[in-house]
């Protein structure tokens, strides 16, 4: 009759063990993909694209750009891939020139942990 609860116990303690070792190896790695298109919704392609964050402190009621920032131009398939450390808000600025006009569009990506947010954003 030992014997069971014997089992039962070392069961739990063995799951407990095993359950809480995975909450410690969480995954914190946030993917951002950024896909930039022009007022048609085709993709453009070598279009700049700057993920960055602004920050307020607390004594002022100004901004700044924080150091926490990544830039890219965007592949054939008019997207550009980063990767982060830890989830964040972000603000997306994309510039795109041809011929003697820039192209512009802004948006705002709020990252998750362990997964891939994708973000368009339409340059006019």
């Amino acid at each position: 009759m030992t014997k069971p609860i014997l089992l039962v116990i070392a069961g739990f303690f063995l799951s407990t063990f095993i359950f809480t070792n995975a909450a410690c190896n969480k995954e914190t790695i946030c993917k951002a993909t950024i896909k930039c298109v022009d007022s048609a919704g085709i993709a453009v392609n070598n279009a700049a694209v700057l993920v960055y964050a602004t920050v307020k402190t607390p004594t002022s009621t100004q901004t700044f750009t924080a150091d926490l920032k990544a830039n890219g131009n965007t592949d054939a398939s008019g997207e550009v891939k980063f990767t982060f450390k830890l989830p964040a808000i972000y603000d997306i600025r994309a510039t795109y020139a041809v011929a003697a006009k820039t192209y512009s569009g802004a948006a705002i990506i709020k990252l998750e942990e362990g997964k891939t947010v994708i973000k368009q954003v339409q340059l006019r």
